[in-house]
């Protein structure tokens, strides 16, 4: 008994000065050194030396935006012109052909159908009408007529084996053929996704590379890769979804992982259009935000803070920055919480090591007297336990 109760004692010892040792170096609180980046709500200076609490970095950066040594930057009431959209994996294009007629070179095939008109035929008998090229291509001028082959055949060939046909029956016929509806022709309007190689597939008339074009250049492109199948096709491409671009929001968890969310850029988002999408702050954030955006030119990040209240509660747009494809929308946690989520890891196993010393020292404690007495004759029952 005096044993358990030592080992309760220094248990609880040891516990506290865990928690008061985690307290008083609580990496929430202080801000961590990096390499010219941020982590965990704390910067480094432009030498890697020393640290930089975050809301004194931020204000350093609003000094330089304010210095003119940063470029413009664009907000809510002054957006800028997004430069034309190349299409990139894996967006989707709707294409439509306005004219998918075939060259006058185009073989008859089975299936076709053909409008076909002869003059100085029989009167009970005319050839007028809709005409299907049946099995074998050939096609069936009516019961007197017999059928003639035109499978394979351009349209002005299969009229002159039609006429050769009639004139051996009609004294002088005089045929009209054009063609109505071509089976062979695969339809191309739809949505077509743009492949990981960059290319879209148009079915039996092959695939063309469309990655890092404009839309017109995509246009024209489709239409010259159509031109040997169809007569000056007129080729129409619109973007169906945005997928190639996109901007990103991380939630800090405090403590507990962050989130990440990405979302399709369409060219007019800012920061209260992000921040509506995941409808606004969560428990653990705080009001601390910043935009992170790549610098492809310098290979270097800009950082962008945000004005919360001021953009949310008095509608000032100086910080509402209008967002570009590969921004890093970076939200903090509170600091309490992030504190109380480092305490609840620290103590979660002491608490449990607690739990069971005291469920053993409470067993050992009742179990340790008599607990089981004898009757007289009727044999061995449970007494009651002592305290």
């Amino acid at each position: 008994m005096n044993f358990s109760i030592q080992l309760y004692r220094q248990l609880c010892i040891v516990g506290l000065a865990i928690c008061w040792f985690g307290i008083s170096g609580c990496a929430v609180l202080a801000p961590i050194p990096l390499q010219g980046g941020m982590a965990g709500g704390g910067f480094s200076g432009q030498d890697g030396v020393g640290t930089v609490p975050c809301d004194q970095m931020l204000a350093n950066h609003v000094a330089q935006l304010c210095d003119g040594r940063e470029a413009w930057v664009p907000r809510e009431l002054d957006k800028a012109t997004v430069p034309i959209y190349r299409v990139e994996p894996p967006d989707i294009l709707t294409i439509d052909v306005m004219l998918q007629v075939p060259h006058s070179t185009y073989g008859l095939n089975v299936g076709d159908a053909v409008s076909l008109s002869v003059v100085g035929t029989f009167p009970d008998e005319p050839i007028a009408g809709q005409y299907v090229i049946q099995v074998g291509g050939v096609i069936d001028l009516g019961f007197g007529y017999g059928q003639v082959e035109v499978g394979g055949q351009t349209i002005l060939h299969a009229r002159t084996l039609i006429n050769a046909h009639l004139i051996k029956q009609l004294r002088s016929p005089r045929v009209s053929l054009s063609l109505l509806n071509a089976s062979g022709m695969q339809p191309i309007s739809g949505e077509h996704l743009v492949g990981p190689d960059g290319t879209i597939t148009l079915g039996q008339y092959g695939s063309l590379p469309v990655a890092g074009m404009t839309l017109d250049e995509v246009r024209h492109s489709i239409a010259d890769h159509l031109s040997p199948f169809f007569a000056r096709p007129k080729v129409s491409v619109n973007v169906y979804a945005f997928n190639s671009k996109a901007y990103y929001i991380i939630t800090q968890g405090g403590g507990q992982g962050d989130s990440l969310v990405r979302l399709p850029y369409t060219g007019n988002e800012t920061v209260m259009d992000a921040l509506s999408q995941i409808n606004g702050l969560s428990y653990v954030s705080s009001s601390r935000l910043w935009i992170a955006r790549p610098d492809r030119e310098t290979k270097t990040s800009q950082i962008l803070p945000i004005d919360w209240e001021g953009i949310s509660q008095r509608a000032e747009v100086q910080t509402n920055y209008q967002l570009m494809p590969g921004d890093r929308l970076y939200i903090a946690h509170n600091r309490l919480v992030a504190l109380d989520g480092a305490i609840a890891k620290m103590v979660a196993p002491i608490e449990r090591i607690f739990g069971f010393t005291l469920l053993g020292t409470s067993t050992a404690s009742r179990l340790s007297g008599d607990v089981l007495g004898k009757t007289s004759s009727s044999g061995y029952t449970a007494t009651s336990l002592r305290n």
